[in-house]
């Protein structure tokens, strides 16, 4: 056993050894590279370039790495001297990695993507950006690692003016790679600027393409990444660039819309009023034609950083933007306050009663019961059920296209358009249900007004008309006066102020929007006669008018039918087509009246809905809820980082 063992204690100590003679002190190393002018020639026989070897040990010292031994980065060394070795390059990535895992308990930084962002280091983040950038890649001949940005030994805070990637020192430094860049970035305004501070800061590279993230520059995460650096010093131009279809459609991959660099040149960029600049005066034509070949001379009143907050510069802009915000506000305003005062009544009234004991009004609490009896009276049809199915379904596939294409840049939509095939895809899916919904519309009202004008004994102001009458007038007021207690429930008819108020915000809607969404549609074949400001105004109704929609149906009308407490969880009555006759003389006793003593009643009685067309009802009817909301949570979520317009 001894004879087994004695060898392993010999190569263990052997081995020990050996790295304890492996660790060399600097000034072992310093006996050559410290020596002023040391370095080995590139030549095969000691001819052409030499290699520098020697190191500034003052410089060095002061560097970030000063207080790092020579052979914690240069490992492998197992002699001095050590030519003729093949020694391993310098692993930065892994050294900032174990050094982050030691400064946080042990924990295990190599599992950057898992580790939550907010418990990284500045080190880490920095070395999991360059792990996944282009410089990263080693499968390209002389790329840029580590020491060609930051160099091997005289690594400084990137705020220091002695490091090499201080931000106006990067343009020099990444122009030892990118020479022709470099030219045309000392060509730009950029660049001019930066040769005079005393005008104002300027960009320079870091500040456009970051430090850590270079990617490909065709690539779609080049653009988010330039695209949102160039906000930190164009904040507005880049809130009002995102704010229209170019802006959008190119955050989602769309490789025909132009990008900051496809107006504004990547590096050589220039001031608007330059005759070279490709979107002065001289130039912006033949600029918009390079996408839009048949364009007339009218595109260039295209507002690509048009805004609705100034009326000197954008006064179309402003009047649309400001009308339809107005419009948005009021209904909201009307509307929510609307369902607040609702709920509050209709709660108090339904789960409370109160009685008179010994000449005191006592107020307790009582469980609400739903009326229902064994008959029902039919509604709707089957065909405008079918006609509500095709609305439903064609607005909420809108409302999911759409805001995932108006509000671009949050994570949500960028998910979702990768996630259903890039924003090609996107766009037919929205332009189908655009169709269709104009097919929905359009047909329920050619459909209604052929009928009424057959039935010459149609009253046009009557109760069975969709057109506004002075007992909506009424019924509202009266509604108001229950809210606040002055009085009693209107007696409703059929059809309510709130429910034309729907029918028409449609029509409405489908005018605004389809019209505007047909614009920008066509917009190929109109740019070659109409004016390019056109297609600003119809972007901005087309966007606002749809977040309009999503916050009133999605809110206002979701409680009318569904949330109010004497509707919840859900009315089926749009699924069944009929209504439980107790509920329908409860909800109209205008018309349950009127229908009684006319006769029309009985003939519009109908036997309950089965068990199973219940069931399947309201699965579906919860279905299309969650979907709502969740469409609304999303909008409201684009709503707080870009607003509307």
């Amino acid at each position: 056993m001894l004879k087994k063992i004695l060898p392993l204690f010999f190569l263990l100590f052997h081995a020990t050894g050996s790295f304890a003679a492996a660790d060399f002190t600097d000034e072992e190393c310093t006996e050559c590279h410290g020596v002023k002018g040391y370095s080995v020639p590139m030549g095969k026989h000691g001819e052409g370039r030499k290699r520098s070897l020697d190191i500034n040990i003052s410089a060095f010292h002061d560097s970030a790495h000063g207080k790092l031994k020579c052979v914690e980065c240069h490992t492998g060394i197992k002699k001095l001297p050590h030519r003729g070795e093949k020694l391993k390059a310098v692993d930065c990535v892994t050294c900032h990695v174990e050094s982050a895992k030691k400064k946080t308990d042990g924990r295990d930084w190599r599992g950057l993507r898992k580790a939550r962002k907010k418990e990284k280091s500045e080190l880490v983040i920095n070395t999991e950006r360059y792990t996944n950038s282009i410089h990263a890649n080693t499968k390209v001949e002389n790329n840029a690692d580590c020491a060609a940005c930051h160099t091997a030994h005289y690594v400084y805070k990137s705020t220091n003016p002695k490091a090499s990637t201080y931000r106006e020192n990067s343009p020099q430094m990444c122009g030892e790679c990118h020479y022709k860049s470099l030219q045309e970035y000392k060509r730009s305004i950029h660049g001019a600027a930066l040769k005079t501070p005393w005008k104002g800061d300027s960009a320079t590279c870091s500040d456009c393409h970051s430090s850590h993230e270079i990617t490909k520059k065709e690539g779609l995460t080049a653009h988010r990444i330039v695209t949102k650096n160039c906000g930190s010093c164009h904040k507005k131009e880049v809130a009002s660039y995102m704010a229209t279809t170019h802006g959008q459609l190119a955050w989602h991959g769309n490789k025909k819309v132009p990008r900051c660099v496809d107006c504004h040149r990547g590096h050589d960029t220039r001031a608007i009023d330059d005759p070279k600049s490709k979107v002065s005066d001289q130039n912006r034509l033949e600029t918009c034609r390079e996408c839009h070949e048949d364009a007339g001379p009218g595109i260039v009143s295209y507002k690509a950083h048009g805004n609705t907050n100034d009326f000197e510069r954008y006064p179309a802009m402003y009047i649309t933007g400001k009308f339809m915000i107005y419009i948005v506000v009021g209904v909201l305003i009307f509307f929510y306050s609307h369902s607040m005062l609702w709920f509050y009544r209709e709660y108090k009234s339904r789960v409370f009663a109160t009685s008179t004991r010994d000449s005191m009004t006592v107020r307790y609490r009582v469980k609400p019961e739903k009326k229902h009896s064994n008959v029902h009276f039919q509604r709707f049809a089957w065909y405008w059920r079918a006609n509500h199915w095709l609305l439903v379904l064609s607005v909420m596939t809108l409302v999911f296209t759409g805001m995932a294409v108006m509000y671009a840049d949050t994570n949500w939509a960028v998910a979702v358009v990768k996630a259903v095939g890039g924003p090609t895809v996107f766009g037919i899916i929205h332009r189908t249900a655009g169709v269709l919904f104009l097919l929905a519309i359009g047909g329920h009202g050619v459909l209604v007004l052929v009928r009424l004008l057959k039935d010459k004994n149609f009253k046009w102001f009557g109760p069975d008309s969709m057109l506004p009458r002075k007992k909506d007038w009424e019924d509202m007021k009266g509604q108001f006066l229950w809210f606040f207690g002055k009085g009693k429930p209107p007696r409703l008819d059929r059809f309510t102020y709130w429910e034309k108020f729907d029918y028409w915000a449609v029509y409405w809607g489908a005018f605004v929007i389809g019209t505007s969404g047909i614009v920008l549609w066509a917009s190929p074949t109109l740019l070659r006669f109409m004016p390019g400001w056109v297609f600003n105004i119809a972007s901005i109704a087309h966007g606002i008018e749809a977040f309009l929609a999503v916050t009133t149906l999605f809110v206002v009308h979701f409680f009318n039918n569904h949330f109010r407490p004497a509707k919840f969880p859900l009315d089926i009555v749009m699924f069944t087509g009929s209504w439980d006759l107790e509920e329908f003389k409860e909800e109209r006793p205008e018309e349950y009246e009127r229908l009684k003593a006319s006769g029309e009643l009985e003939k519009r009685l109908v036997a309950p809905p089965s068990k199973r067309a219940v069931i399947i009802s309201h699965i579906l009817g919860f279905t299309l809820l969650t979907i709502g909301i969740s469409l609304l949570i999303m909008v409201l979520i684009g709503f707080s980082r870009s607003g509307l317009a």
